[in-house]
């Protein structure tokens, strides 16, 4: 089994999502958010070789994610979180990180991280905006990604870069889109509005919103 935790923030309206919520208010961002977090954990929960870990950075609601294995994200900027989380991740074996911001995530291409640390490969999908939206490891050497500039154009390059530096060769997956702004919700809506079943909790509200 591979580990895959799910990064996110409990969808608190003011806390969360304060990007889309500029433009589409905060309560409806707080939805959207829970919406997204529900999402990927039934997709995690449906992959047969994965065990799913939700990394919060506060409390969640139960019912939100039942029975879900909740880790705390702890304190600190984003590198040491990840570190945090993962390297208590691969005390059991290969893991995978990604955050619950790309609802409807094909399933191809979290098969292909699969495979790729079976092989015993590292792994990253690089986000469209420059960051990434996975990243798969089989060991985490401490301090591995201190010093990567978060929400950059340049993250996943100097993420590749730091991993290089320790030994790593990552496998690149095929590029994908993570939701941060009004642009992103239009794409995802888009996305949705032939393939609901993607991410039919993110359908849902975004259908209500109209």
């Amino acid at each position: 089994m591979i580990t895959v935790c799910i990064f996110a923030k409990s969808p608190v309206a003011g806390q969360v999502k304060t990007r889309l919520a500029a433009t589409i208010g905060a309560q409806q961002a707080a939805m959207l958010a829970a919406a997204f977090l529900a999402d990927t954990w039934e997709s995690v929960q449906r992959l047969p070789w994965a065990r799913g870990v939700i990394a919060s950075t506060g409390a969640l609601r139960a019912a939100l994610v039942p029975g879900a294995d909740v880790w705390p994200q702890g304190e600190g900027p984003l590198d040491e979180r990840l570190e945090r989380v993962l390297r208590r991740a691969v005390m059991d074996g290969p893991a995978i990180a990604i955050g619950a911001d790309s609802p409807g995530l094909p399933v191809e291409l979290l098969d292909a991280a699969h495979e790729g640390l079976m092989r015993g490969e590292p792994v990253i999908g690089p986000a469209e905006d420059g960051g990434f939206y996975l990243l798969g490891v089989t060991a985490f050497p401490p301090g591995l990604l201190a010093g990567v500039p978060w929400s950059a154009r340049d993250t996943c390059e100097v993420t590749i870069s730091r991993m290089t530096i320790h030994g790593m060769a990552p496998m690149r997956l095929p590029s994908w889109f993570d939701v941060d702004d009004e642009g992103d919700l239009s794409r995802l809506r888009a996305f949705l509005a032939t393939q609901p079943e993607r991410a039919p909790r993110t359908a849902a509200v975004l259908e209500w919103m109209g």
